[in-house]
């Protein structure tokens, strides 16, 4: 295992980042504490391209470009028109009063999404769901039974779904059967006491995986091998491969528990040796 120890900022001045995704040459990420939705270019420049009210949101896109945002409190799928107009997608309500964390879309255009099921921090613990929306927003849940899911990733093929999963301490993968349901729930990797936050895919069939209390990014093969990590030395709450080659990983940082008005969150960068696979890194499958 090598432990990275050049590490960049790319960006500083975050209340609480989370859901970074490398889209259109730039890292796009959800500013929670500042409900902004934030794209950053590798030089810094940093651009607010839409305030959401919501605490959690997430986002990915639709494979025309259109633009997904769970509204987590709200529990709707909202999507963002080319004149920039926002409409819902799904209504995610009949399936669970959330709140509605991560999502992930497919090749095709239909969505994976998941929520805790339990007010967080202070509720009393329920296990969560994960949902799938099809691209004319039909929503169905396709796994229950998920102990705090968080970041979500799917292979190159679409034929896994990873879920990490923080209070099993686990990356859990389901087969993706032909109607878009998932089947064979199978531990992935064990993450021994690290609680897998937001998580991405690469290119050697290995993930990244974020944890919070060690302030590390790890990575592991299938079968819970530890084959690298960086340590931060802050929270780290999310990942993603991207960069012009795929090789760089972001990570998006913060002090736990979080001090909104602080800001101290980061975004910190470096260089790793297999680029980006799947969903959601910005590389696109045949």
């Amino acid at each position: 295992m090598s432990v990275h120890s050049e590490l960049k900022t790319l960006t500083a001045g975050i209340a609480l980042g989370e859901s970074p995704r490398w889209h259109d040459g730039r890292l796009w990420f959800s500013d929670w504490g500042a409900g902004e939705l934030v794209a950053v270019d590798l030089e810094g420049n940093r651009e607010v391209v839409l305030t959401m009210a919501s605490f959690p949101f997430c986002f990915d896109w639709l494979p025309d470009g259109r633009l997904l945002v769970v509204s987590g409190r709200e529990g709707l799928l909202l999507r963002q028109e080319p004149d920039g107009t926002a409409v819902t997608h799904a209504d995610l309500r009949p399936l669970s009063a959330g709140p509605w964390n991560e999502l992930v879309v497919d090749h095709a255009g239909s969505a994976y999404c998941n929520t805790i099921g339990f007010d967080f921090p202070g509720g009393e613990f329920r296990p969560g769901l994960v949902a799938r929306v099809t691209p004319d927003g039909a929503a169905r849940a396709v796994a229950g039974d998920v102990a705090f899911p968080n970041g979500m990733a799917l292979t190159p093929d679409g034929s896994t779904l990873l879920v990490a999963e923080s209070y099993a301490h686990c990356l859990t993968a389901f087969t993706v059967e032909s109607d878009g349901g998932l089947a064979n729930r199978r531990v992935w990797a064990a993450a021994g006491d690290h609680s897998p936050d937001g998580v991405c895919l690469d290119a050697e069939g290995a993930a990244w995986y974020a944890d919070v209390g060690s302030g590390t990014c790890v990575r592991v093969a299938e079968g819970g091998g530890v084959v690298d990590a960086v340590e931060v030395g802050q929270g780290c709450f999310s990942c993603a491969l991207g960069g012009p080659d795929g090789r760089t990983l972001f990570i998006v940082t913060s002090d736990w528990p979080p001090n909104l008005a602080a800001r101290a969150g980061r975004v910190v960068m470096t260089q790793v040796a297999a680029p980006a696979a799947g969903f959601p890194s910005g590389r696109e499958a045949p």
